[in-house]
């Protein structure tokens, strides 16, 4: 056959550590109709600063797959909330073959079409807590492409139609599709008339949705006679595909006939009229492709006049499950994203009689409904039973209803279907069921009541029963709880929602408490966190005897802020907030780096030099203010300012300095017992805020560094400068000179001045 290929790619995405899916990288593909495979080319390297990270250690990579909608995934193994179905993915584990890349490939043969999502991470990490921009970090970019390969001008067979093939000796097998639409029980697909070798050595495999596999349902013509292979409950409104091969060493050419028959549910005792030539009397949805038969792996044959279509009577038996029952349709009703609300005609109650059972059919739009989480919910009224023993069941099955013949049959399940069961009686009389990132399409729902009696379920009599059926869609299963919060994400334009979880807690609605913070342990972190900024008060008092107001006044700010925003900052339920998280977050980022300004600038006394020192504070408010807006938690926007101030002091110390031919501070006392001290207090606080700090400590360690800088402060605010006493002026000598006047007190920098007497020393 004509095969066309096709190939996709999605942009580079760094990954990160898996802690929730709202951290994992989220890819969409779709793949066309009437692929035969599909190659994903999965590229990953490392990067670091710039350049390939070679340096950068190994670290596996998963990569999910799955069709329809996004996987859900578990790598930590934690526990779904109750009612919780999961539906399957495939996963697979990259390992690094070059030092700073690795491919790899995965192949699905004969795919189904339509949406694929690839979902991939990086393995959970120990938590640290990095300073952005203190060293080059190791990234780990990911690179998914997809290559596919589909086949063209597919022979379509009609229903009630025969369809004349001849096979090459150098074929293998030809293809074939046919469209099923809705309300069909039953696809019934027959070889007539094989000629050309003994017996009909020829296998007759059917797939819906997409060509079939080795594994697909599969009939040998040479064990059956007749050779025909039935489908019962075919998925609605899709494309089935027929495969005809031949046995292996079969020689010379091979020719039959091909027919396919559907039944018609509504009209169980009557098969579907032969197909019109019109394509629009059966609502297909794409081209029918070519109007012969067409051998894999060979050229379309010359059309001859044996190759022609006409209709054959094919004898229609009844079987069980063949009758369809009226689907009753739903409103849908959209409030917000992921928000919608599905309610039924004449609803919510439901009433259920007991000889047939009542279907409803739930829409979800491609690509829009497949981010959120279904959720249904059947309350039964026990006070319509009567007394009877009476149960429920709910089938929620997708593509096509499921309404067994059987009348005491309580399963969901088929060879080839599997739904979801629901169950409510007088003993429990609610049932639940979430499905997170349902698959799109057509959704049925097949209530059931039964009776139970000493033999099992049987058939109820005159007794109707009511149900209050509820179905949504919403973002999160139960917005995620009080340990959660429900975030909206989006990759290029695909939507999706996901739980990020806090205290310790964990799983896909926040639900598994194996790891949680218990209420003592949240108390205990949060008063720790706020109650070490307490230790400001000491240098506040300092400050104020001093004289230093400005500085005392930047510290209660500090103080004031620090503990409410880390107050309103903790993950679990021990929070209050006095303002909007963001105001309380600037102010507390604001206050920590003026109170290092404005201490090292009262630690330069600047006053002699310049005499309006209030210039040098406004300035380091108004950069600060800046490069917090700029980046909150850059290393340079946050450390420029402060080096800034330390350059501006040692610029005044050293002039000091020269200008006395001493260095400054003059007392030993004043480097050992002060300086010093402070200087490698505000070095272990930095210490710990950059190297140490983590998630899992950083309720102590943090408060560590409160503790540590305000008792820095306290070490490194020089004393009061008393200012010194005017004298007379001095006669002055005749001729060229100067005085040059000395404060000692000042120059000494000791902490009392009353230690020492004041001189004024002239010299000319």
């Amino acid at each position: 056959g004509l095969f066309v290929t096709d190939y996709f790619t999605r942009t580079p995405r760094k990954l990160s550590p898996f802690r929730s899916f709202a951290s994992i990288e989220l890819f969409h593909f779709h793949i066309p109709e009437d692929t035969v495979i599909a190659v994903w080319n999965l590229i990953t390297f490392k990067e670091q600063g710039g350049t390939f990270g070679d340096q950068c250690p190994d670290r596996s990579i998963t990569v999910y797959f799955r069709s329809g909608a996004p996987s859900v995934i578990n790598p930590l193994h934690t526990h779904f909330p109750r009612d919780t179905a999961v539906p399957g993915s495939f996963a697979l584990t990259l390992t690094w073959t070059l030092p700073n890349r690795t491919t790899g490939v995965f192949n699905v043969t004969s795919p189904l079409p339509g949406d694929w999502f690839l979902a991939a991470h990086l393995p959970k990490d120990e938590g640290k807590i990095s300073v952005k921009g203190l060293y080059e970090e190791c990234q780990y970019l990911f690179q998914p492409q997809l290559i596919v390969q589909r086949l063209v001008n597919i022979a379509v067979l009609y229903p009630g139609h025969v369809t004349e093939q001849s096979m090459a000796p150098h074929n293998r097998s030809c293809l074939y599709k046919v469209f099923v639409p809705s309300y069909t029980s039953r696809v019934l697909v027959e070889v007539l008339r094989c000629r050309g070798a003994e017996g009909c050595p020829l296998w007759l495999r059917v797939r819906a949705k997409a060509p079939p596999l080795h594994n697909s349902t599969t009939l040998d013509c040479r064990e059956h006679t007749p050779c025909q292979l039935a489908q019962d409950l075919p998925f609605w409104q899709h494309w089935y595909y027929v495969l005809v091969e031949k046995h292996p060493g079969v020689p010379g050419t091979l020719s039959f006939q091909v027919t396919v028959q559907l039944t018609d549910c509504s009209r169980p005792s009557l098969a579907r009229p032969p197909f019109l030539p019109s394509s629009a009397s059966m609502n297909m949805p794409h081209s029918f492709g070519s109007a012969g038969g067409l051998a894999l792996g060979d050229s379309p044959p010359p059309t001859s006049p044996n190759d022609t279509k006409h209709p054959v009577p094919i004898p229609v038996t009844s079987h069980a499950g063949e009758r369809c029952w009226p689907v009753r349709p739903t409103l849908r009703n959209e409030l917000d994203t992921f928000s919608v609300h599905f309610y039924i005609f004449f609803g919510p109650n439901v009433s259920v009689p007991p000889d047939r059972p009542a279907v409803f059919v739930i829409n979800l739009l491609p690509v829009l409904d497949s981010g959120g989480v279904l959720n249904l919910e059947l309350r039964l009224n026990v006070s319509s039973l009567c007394g009877e023993n009476v149960t429920v069941f709910g089938c929620l099955n997708h593509e096509v209803p499921l309404t067994s013949g059987d009348n005491t049959s309580v399963t969901c399940e088929t060879e080839s279907l599997a739904g979801f069961l629901l169950s409510v009686n007088a003993t429990a009389s609610l049932s639940r069921l979430r499905i997170p990132y349902p698959q799109t399409g057509s959704w049925y729902l097949s209530l059931r009541s039964l009776c139970a009696t000493e033999h099992g379920f049987e058939p109820c009599t005159n007794v109707t029963a009511e149900v209050y059926l509820r179905t949504y869609l919403s973002p999160c299963i139960n917005d995620c709880g009080i340990y959660g919060q429900c975030k909206l994400l989006r990759t290029n334009n695909y939507l999706y929602a996901a739980c990020e979880c806090k205290a310790g807690w964990n799983g896909w609605g926040c639900t598994d408490n194996a790891e949680a913070f218990s209420y003592g342990f949240q108390l205990l972190s949060t008063l720790l966190l706020c109650l070490s900024n307490v230790m400001f008060v000491p240098p506040v008092a300092i400050a104020v005897r001093s004289h230093y107001l400005l500085e005392a006044a930047v510290y209660i700010f500090t103080m004031f802020f620090s503990t409410f925003y880390h107050a309103c900052d903790q993950p679990g339920i021990v929070v209050f907030c006095i303002m909007e998280y963001d105001v309380l977050q600037f102010c507390d980022f604001l206050g920590s780096l003026m109170s290092v300004w404005v201490t090292v600038i009262a630690m330069a006394r600047l006053q002699p030099i310049v005499k309006q020192a209030s210039v040098l504070y406004l300035l380091g408010a108004m950069l600060l203010s800046m490069a917090l807006q700029m980046d909150r938690h850059g290393l340079w926007n946050l450390l420029g300012p402060s080096l800034f101030a330390l350059g501006i002091m040692a610029v005044a110390w050293t002039a000091r300095t020269i200008r006395r031919r001493h260095c400054y501070p003059p007392t030993w006392k004043r480097w050992a017992f002060y300086l010093c001290p402070g200087a490698l207090i505000a070095a272990a606080a930095v210490l710990l805020y950059a190297f140490v700090e983590t998630e899992e400590n950083y309720f102590y360690i943090h408060s560590i560094w409160h503790l540590l800088i305000a008792g820095s402060v306290g070490f490194l605010l020089p004393p009061r400068a008393k200012p010194s006493r005017r004298l007379g002026p001095l006669p002055r000598r005749k001729g060229c000179g100067y005085q040059l006047c000395v404060n000692e007190q000042e120059e000494l920098g000791l902490v009392d001045p009353a230690v020492a007497s004041i001189n004024s020393i002239c010299t000319s």
